[in-house]
């Protein structure tokens, strides 16, 4: 079990929560968060996104991560205008936040 912040996510049940509410997931949400999730508070480039969760290392456009994590931020309530849990790092990649933002 995977716990960071309010996410827990079972990588052996493939299972993922918010709270005490269960967040159904498609495979390549679950393997974006998990992804992320296993590496908290690090970036995670795109590079190693599209190799740990897509098996390949060819790819020409983003555009494949930033639809699924536009799916993995609304199913986990995170706001892509104003993130707490997963920060867009620009130029670097992404970050799944150990701490929610202070005000």
């Amino acid at each position: 079990m995977l716990e960071v912040q309010d996410i827990k996510i079972d990588p052996e049940t493939r299972r993922a929560w918010k709270g005490v509410d269960e967040v159904v997931l498609s495979r390549k949400e679950f393997d974006l968060v998990h992804a992320l999730i296993a590496r908290a508070g690090d970036i995670v480039t795109r590079d190693e996104l599209m190799r740990d969760v897509w098996h390949t290392t060819f790819w020409t456009s983003s555009k494949t991560i930033d639809v699924h994590l536009g799916w993995v931020r609304r199913k986990l309530g995170d706001d892509s205008r104003r993130p707490h849990l997963i920060t867009t790092i620009r130029g670097k990649g992404l970050r799944f936040e150990t701490e929610p933002p202070t005000l």
